[in-house]
């Protein structure tokens, strides 16, 4: 039987970037005991106190179809929440909810792109990025933002490849860098989207996760409003991963369009999910730190750990609750790498090729497990980068 080309090059023909985790997970059903710092998964689970709200609205009989845009407790206090933190007037009629971020990013490039439609987005990437692009029929284009600049995205770079695309993806805190894009860094994308007339997918579920400087949103930049969809999740703000429960931000017409997206594909999302996400908002900021907090701290642990040596050298994470680190120096790839360190040490990253050409030589570290453990795994990784770069030295 013939399969769809849609479903079969969703990949692109390569690997998907889950190898490693695969390969762990394989590892610990057989008896081997793994460190995973590979998914960006909180160690500490969803609060008590929203699975009790979450139950409650469960029994009072939220337990039928909702209306496709969702609930309008949720949209309501989202639109607020967007209001307050960009300066930007939001409605209810400018939110959609979806299944997480990931229903957002796939419902996103749907409203704005046609079969054989150019979708730009930036090397680093997140693993789904080129293929949602994919799946609906777009062409993924990447634009590298190269190491020897911080991962920071290039005006002139993107410019290069904008003529005749339809639109940009963009994620800010960023994963896997850890970088918080600049302020002169999103006014240039912002300048590119205006001069092509370019959509933009502005991925923002790491907002509530900065450590170095300040958040901005794109679509709290001048002119770019009527442009910008903003992918928005309570996964990694509210450690409700397993909800599956996220927005998009935009246009009233644009939230028209995927409301009937929705009515076709998803059929909205569980009330009583979406009651809890609308009593974890109303928890407010206070909590939100609360659950930011230990990946700061970790970040910061990571960062010390790797001072004073340079064959894995940890890139400034600005935000979210990851580490980039640059093994270069010890001579092989980050897929080399994670692969010996899972097999000698039993300790899970992600290989940096996972993400896109521009973070080859590099490994993503996620600041996912208890601070002793974390230092435990950080150090067996700095120990097999320092024997590699010496024995690379010595030969």
């Amino acid at each position: 039987m013939r399969f769809s080309e849609t479903i079969r090059n969703m990949t692109g023909g390569g690997s998907d970037g889950w190898d490693v985790v695969r390969k762990a997970a394989r590892m610990e059903r057989e008896g081997t005991p793994v460190t995973h710092l590979t998914l960006g998964e909180h160690d500490i689970r969803t609060d008590p106190m929203i699975l009790e709200a979450m139950y409650r609205s469960a029994m009072d009989g939220a337990t039928g179809y909702m209306s496709f845009e969702g609930d309008m407790g949720l949209r309501s206090r989202i639109a607020a929440r967007l209001t307050a933190r960009t300066g930007v007037e939001t409605t209810p009629e400018n939110v959609l909810i979806v299944p997480g971020g990931q229903g957002g990013l796939f419902a996103t490039h749907h409203a704005v792109c046609d079969p054989g439609d150019r979708a730009l987005y930036i090397d680093p990437y997140y693993t789904t990025y080129p293929g949602t692009i994919r799946t609906v029929g777009a062409v993924p284009v990447a634009i590298e933002a190269r190491a020897d600049r911080n991962f920071q995205p290039d005006e002139a770079d993107i410019a290069a490849v904008a003529e005749g695309a339809r639109s940009i993806l963009v994620n800010t805190p960023n994963n896997p860098t850890g970088v918080v894009y600049t302020r002169d860094t999103l006014e240039g994308i912002g300048r590119v989207a205006r001069d092509n007339d370019l959509w933009i997918i502005s991925d923002e579920v790491y907002d509530t996760q900065v450590w170095i400087g300040d958040h901005v949103s794109l679509r709290a930049l001048p002119g770019l409003a009527e442009r910008t969809l903003v992918v928005g999740s309570m996964s990694k703000s509210h450690a409700m991963t397993g909800s599956r429960v996220g927005w998009v931000v935009g246009p009233e017409e644009a939230i028209h369009h995927m409301t009937n997206l929705a009515t076709n594909t998803t059929y909205g999302v569980p009330g009583y999910i979406q009651h809890a996400a609308a009593f974890a908002l109303d928890q407010g900021e206070a909590f939100e730190e609360k659950i930011a907090e230990p990946f700061r701290r970790r970040r910061d642990l990571v960062a010390k750990l790797m001072e004073g040596q340079n064959a894995a050298r940890a890139i400034p994470a600005d935000g979210a609750m990851y580490v980039m680190v640059d093994i270069r120096a010890t001579g092989l790839s980050g897929e080399d790498f994670a692969n010996r360190l899972l097999d000698e040490h039993h300790v899970a990253v992600m290989p940096g090729e996972s993400f896109g050409k521009a973070a080859a030589g590099h490994l993503r570290v996620a600041l996912t497990v208890a601070d002793e453990r974390l230092e435990e795994a950080v150090a067996r990784l700095i120990e097999l980068a320092n024997d590699l770069a010496a024995g690379r030295q010595a030969s």
